[in-house]
């Protein structure tokens, strides 16, 4: 556990959770430290799995980088639940850290990727037409056992079918999507929200480069590298995201931040491809005043909870 502003009688506090990979956050979130303490805000840094935190002596307990739950996320639901002043709160990390929620939004009418499922236990037959597909599991973070097949080619549909069963064998659902070529030349785009008084706001967006070179091979690190730069949103790509947004079972007031990931479609119209409520890489560092106002994103929840900060 790390304090970074030692609390005073009166202070509001605040826990940033993290996991033990993470002990000191990650560099990004670090930038919303001086922001809160310039806003009398007492701040620690805890790991989410420690068994001697007492997580109700936080005023706001704010989900940022526990990033190994994958593995265990009956145990991360669990724990959520045990959590006062959760944000983002546990019944929408139960209900995001599945991303069977996008079916949920499909049927709501926001344009995604088509998407497919397989259960533990059953057989997968292989698409006969060749093309590019991505294969992940349904509860994954950080781009984790996620790989990208190219149909057309026999060793690839031999790793395909290892990597469908692997993931069967370790008891999780597979998701398979068709792999969209224009992330090659458009990247992914990922549109940031905020909370303000009258919910979330958008606050800026990023492109990410092409992340998926080739097959899934197992384990490689807590999360994979990726190529990050700041972009301007398009009219149409916010339009997307605020369907999504509006979909979102019980509202956004609840909601801290969000986090909208878009690729272009077939037709170059953008469809989401994941929507990140529980423990996104938010960007700080990537747009003019984005630290101050995640600061305020989180001094806007302790007001709601009728605790109060420096201006």
């Amino acid at each position: 556990m790390t304090t970074y502003h030692q609390s005073t009688r009166g202070e509001p506090r605040v826990a940033l959770v993290t996991c033990a990979d993470l002990a000191d956050l990650d560099p990004d979130d670090r930038l919303v430290l001086a922001p809160l303490a310039a806003r009398g805000v007492a701040v620690q840094a805890v790991i989410w799995d420690d068994p001697d935190v007492d997580w109700s002596s936080y005023d706001l307990v704010v989900l940022r980088s526990p990033w190994d739950y994958a593995l265990r996320r009956d145990e991360f639901v669990s724990w959520a639940a045990t959590v006062p002043t959760l944000v983002n709160p546990a019944d929408v990390v139960r209900w995001n850290t599945d991303k069977r929620y996008l079916a949920e939004l499909s049927a709501a009418g926001v344009p995604t990727v088509p998407t497919s499922w397989i259960g533990p236990g059953e057989s997968w037959q292989l698409p006969a037409e060749t093309g590019e597909y991505v294969l992940k599991p349904a509860v994954s973070a950080g781009s984790q056992d996620t790989g990208r097949y190219d149909l057309a080619d026999p060793e690839h549909r031999d790793l395909a079918a290892a990597h469908v069963r692997r993931l069967s064998e370790a008891g999780r659902v597979t998701m398979v999507q068709p792999y969209l070529r224009a992330v090659d030349t458009e990247g992914e785009t990922a549109l940031l929200f905020l909370a303000g008084p009258d919910g979330l706001k958008f606050s800026h967006a990023i492109r990410k480069g092409p992340m998926l070179a080739g097959p899934d091979l197992g384990p490689d690190g807590l999360y994979k590298a990726e190529e990050i730069t700041a972009c301007t949103v398009r009219p149409e790509q916010l339009a997307v995201a605020e369907r999504t947004l509006a979909a979102i079972p019980g509202g956004t007031r609840q909601l801290l931040y969000a986090r909208v990931d878009l690729i272009p479609g077939p037709d170059g119209e953008p469809v989401l491809v994941e929507l990140e409520l529980t423990e996104p890489s938010l960007f700080i560092g990537y747009a003019n005043e984005a630290p101050d106002r995640l600061a305020t994103a989180i001094t806007t929840h302790l007001t709601r909870l009728g605790l109060t900060s420096r201006a």
